[in-house]
């Protein structure tokens, strides 16, 4: 563990036409992601529809990108799939074979939604005997449903020493600051916010970074938000740009990943407006607001003297 902030984009898998992954575009969206200066990966997430995806295409996704990244920042993937904890344990073990650093957790996965805590905590056990050292991480996924973590919860699981990650949507800043205390207690635990919103305040609380679906529209502003958030010397500008990432939170989420996956055309990047969870496109006002945003983002970049990341480049990151 370091003092480092980090940023770790939830990766969005681009389609072709036809609804198959288009690995040409997977590896041009890990170029633009490297380029923007994010210190980690999270492959087989939400944002990548991995609910949409089968089995084979999980493996065969985050395989690829580990191949492609080849060791310059830290991969991780949800691993918890399958309907018992044997066959949890059999997805995770698989998953990690493909080279990630770790293993997520989805804490839904543990207990169904009228269940007890102790039937979470259960059940971890029972994974935790079957996967040997695997390094693990937590992730309250809001699908199947959000399962958030109390204090209680938290503290006993990051107490077995197994989890390294945790990707917070507690949202409520007074949670996420309990949440905090404990990891600093443990200091066994990298704890990331997805909420934007939440940034300056988790960061300047010891969260050890963000993980939200705004870098996949501005990955470059969310790690100068990193970088910047405890610098006395930028805590204007940092507050200023604090507020117009919080104000254009909510535009992102509609109809998302077809929004970023729009964004990020409009940006350059060879991704087509398909998806497998999003049925319908985006409407003409939807667009609109897009564009807008696009052109705010440049004017962001501007006055943070922030140089945008260019799409035809290949990786810089060595």
């Amino acid at each position: 563990m370091s003092d480092v902030k980090k940023f770790v984009p939830v990766m969005i898998t681009p389609f072709d036409s036809k609804g198959r992954i288009d690995m040409d575009a997977v590896f041009a969206l890990v170029d633009f992601y490297l380029n923007a200066g994010v210190k980690g990966l999270f492959a087989n997430c939400l944002s990548s529809e991995m609910f949409s995806l089968t089995e084979d295409e999980r493996f065969e996704l985050t395989r690829r990108i580990v191949q492609y990244v080849d060791g310059r920042v830290p991969v991780v993937a949800t691993g918890s799939f399958g309907q018992t904890i044997e066959e949890k344990a059999r997805f995770t073990r698989q998953i990690y074979d493909t080279g990630v650093n770790a293993v997520i957790m989805i804490t839904a996965h543990f207990a169904n939604i009228e269940e007890p805590d102790t039937t979470l905590l259960g059940n971890f056990v029972k994974l935790l005997q079957l996967t040997e050292d695997i390094p693990l991480g937590l992730y309250e996924c809001p699908a199947p449903y959000k399962r958030i973590l109390g204090p209680d919860v938290f503290r006993q699981l990051i107490g077995t020493g197994r989890f390294i990650y945790h990707k917070d949507t507690s949202i409520k800043k007074e949670w996420v600051e309990e949440k905090l205390a404990i990891c600093r207690e443990q200091q066994v635990l990298e704890f990331y916010d997805a909420h934007t919103p939440n940034a300056l305040t988790s960061l300047r609380s010891g969260a050890r970074g963000m993980s939200s679906i705004s870098g996949n529209f501005y990955p470059e502003l969310m790690v100068w938000l990193c970088d910047h958030a405890a610098d006395p010397a930028y805590q204007a500008e940092a507050a200023w740009l604090q507020a117009e990432l919080t104000a254009a939170d909510p535009l992102i989420h509609e109809a998302y990943p077809l929004s970023a996956k729009y964004f990020l055309q409009k940006r350059g990047l060879p991704l087509q407006q398909s998806s497998r969870t999003q049925v319908v496109q985006l409407t003409p006002l939807q667009q609109q607001h897009l564009d807008e945003l696009t052109n705010k983002f440049y004017s962001w970049c501007e006055r943070l003297d922030i140089r945008p990341v260019t799409v035809s480049e290949p990786s810089l990151v060595k």
